[in-house]
């Protein structure tokens, strides 16, 4: 009989339950060719609606910005740089994430970022009661409800992938 194998704690659920906020976890076989998340939530057995991802941006005064979309939309830039109240916004190169975040790529999560940067949540993740994102680590997923999401990294709901 095989044993379920413990997942070591990662920065974000750390810091959830420092604060005392349940969560529920999901893990899944992390798959490397699948850049959009789209696979974990195949894995996980959910709408790919429901599964989000984190992009790191840069504001045109060089400031950074996190977005947390849906895992098969892609971001409007356009929007991105509205909503963060930059005339222009562009995503950070891959080999800055880890110096800048903390995490890798494909394991980026909103929560416990080495910085908290000013985050958005794109507006559909209301819709559902829980959500599911990076825990901080490829092949792990955070579930939670969107709002305590928001109330806990300071997040802003928007409007923010491309029509």
């Amino acid at each position: 009989m095989a044993k379920k194998q413990k997942t070591d704690k990662t920065n974000a659920m750390r810091q959830l339950d420092s604060a005392g906020i349940d969560y529920e976890m999901g893990e899944y076989e992390y798959d490397e060719s699948d850049l959009s998340g789209v696979h974990a939530a195949e894995a996980l057995g959910v709408s790919e609606d429901e599964v989000f991802k984190t992009l790191v941006t840069r504001g045109d005064a060089g400031l950074l910005f996190v977005f947390v979309i849906p895992s098969g939309a892609t971001l409007d830039l356009k929007k991105a740089a509205q909503v963060s109240g930059n005339k222009k916004i562009e995503m950070i190169h891959v080999k800055e994430i880890f110096d800048l975040t903390g995490y890798i790529r494909g394991g980026c999560s909103p929560i416990g970022m080495k910085k908290q940067y000013p985050t958005f949540i794109d507006e559909t993740a209301v819709l559902f009661d829980r959500i599911y994102f990076s825990a901080g680590k490829r092949g792990v997923q955070i579930i939670l409800s969107p709002e305590i999401l928001s109330d806990f990294i300071g997040a802003e709901f928007a409007d923010l992938t491309r029509d």
